[in-house]
């Protein structure tokens, strides 16, 4: 479980990490909105946590930054001082998926974090995604390119999951493993292997390649306008 924190102080940082860490947590920290925003829409992440008094950003600003500019679905737990019913509207009009008001108590942080992935994963699988004229749908664990079914092995197909899910954003090298491997990571050749094979399918049949890598960066997913020659 990845996790991005923005918030600046930094005891509430070392506590998280104290804390969330040793429950199987991955966390990154991003101490001011700016970073926060810059964190969040350049690397995936399962959820973020959210502080709204920040340096450079307000909080609110950049959950509804988020939302309605970059369309970044990331569960969002605001964790704040500002404790009146009107902060909490505010907050959830913003974008945030929970509030949970300092001081709080870490396990039951960690109950609301587990309880937003949890409901994030159940949206993913119901809910069918879409790229230019890419389509997947998890309940059918069947996607298509232009209305033709692609014959993906169950590694091509999670890959491309987790570009979709991000799209067009970049998913890294490192995230991109992590996503279809967890703790259980292949050999350094793996990934290349199935990227190979993915574009295989995905690509060759067609007009244009739509899996760009970058690299010593990672992969994302491109449409006809932003194709390149290397990829």
């Amino acid at each position: 479980m990845h996790i991005l924190i923005i918030e600046d102080n930094p005891d509430i940082i070392a506590n998280l990490y104290a804390y969330l860490e040793p429950n199987g947590y991955t966390l990154d920290v991003a101490r001011s909105g700016t970073a926060g925003l810059r964190a969040a829409t350049t690397a995936s992440y399962d959820a973020i946590v959210l502080d709204l008094s920040l340096p450079g950003t307000d909080g609110l600003d950049v959950c509804r930054l988020l939302r309605q500019q970059y369309h970044l679905s990331t569960p969002v737990l605001m964790l704040t001082a500002r404790d009146t019913v009107q902060d909490k509207v505010s907050g959830f009009a913003a974008g945030a998926d929970d509030y949970l008001v300092k001081p709080y108590s870490l396990p039951e942080l960690d109950a609301r974090l587990k309880a937003l992935l949890r409901r994030a994963r159940n949206e993913h699988v119901q809910n069918s995604l879409q790229f230019a004229e890419l389509k997947l749908d998890p309940s059918l664990g069947q996607a298509s390119r232009d209305g033709k079914i692609l014959e993906l092995t169950p590694t091509a197909y999670k890959i491309l999951l987790a570009l979709l899910r991000v799209a067009p954003r970049i998913l890294t090298r490192d995230e991109l493993v992590r996503q279809v491997w967890g703790d259980n990571q292949p050999d350094s050749d793996a990934l290349r292997t199935h990227i190979h094979s993915l574009r295989r399918v995905l690509d060759k049949p067609f007009a244009y390649p739509m899996l760009l890598t970058l690299p010593a960066v990672g992969y994302r997913l491109v449409t006809a306008d932003e194709t390149k020659t290397d990829t």
